[in-house]
């Protein structure tokens, strides 16, 4: 199937919500098939989204800067580890091995990746769906200012519709993989 490039907190946050539906987000991606592609560390809403996925037999591939292996305590138990040299290389490398990209509550680490992923369709320089999964409401306040930023004519609505969220991680994987199928077809 599809590997999913997931970006989110190296903390766990301190709602345990947040841990939970990481984990559920993991278990449904391996049940249905999908990869996961993320920073390859072993802590936080991170570590627990990868023991979520390999619980569940699923494919693992971590992309960590040498700085970062010590810093983000790297996943020793993952099927792949690719080590760069710089966080430019990281995320080039996360986003090469991704079909689509969720990002999940994290900081702002979190949000520069998943603002560059969704600039980077803007730009035309791919199809890839992008979603949100907004846990307990974390994305509400960032989805609403992005509706505003509509509004003020910033952007247009058919690039803020093409970011998708939901509140649930099946809902999200529903309907990135209906935009998977239509990007293929």
């Amino acid at each position: 199937m599809s590997n999913f490039c997931v970006y989110l907190g190296s903390r766990d946050g301190r709602d345990p919500v947040f841990l939970e539906a990481t984990r559920a987000l993991g278990h449904e991606m391996a049940a249905r098939g999908h990869g996961l592609v993320y920073g390859g560390a072993r802590i936080g809403l991170m570590g627990a989204l990868a023991n979520a996925v390999l619980e569940k037999g699923g494919n693992v591939i971590g992309v960590m800067p040498d700085h970062l292996v010590e810093r983000e305590q790297a996943h020793e138990g993952l099927p792949t580890l690719i080590r760069v040299n710089n966080m430019h290389e990281r995320k080039a490398s996360m986003a090469a091995h991704a079909d689509a990209f969720i990002a999940l509550p994290g900081g702002i680490g979190t949000m520069e990746e998943l603002f560059e992923a969704w600039t980077w369709q803007y730009l035309g320089l791919h199809d890839k769906p992008i979603g949100v999964l907004d846990t307990a409401g974390f994305y509400s306040p960032l989805l609403a200012f992005l509706d505003s930023t509509v509004e003020h004519g910033f952007l247009n609505g058919r690039t803020r519709d093409s970011l998708i969220d939901a509140a649930e991680p099946a809902a999200l994987l529903d309907a990135l993989e209906a935009r998977l199928a239509v990007s293929v077809t």
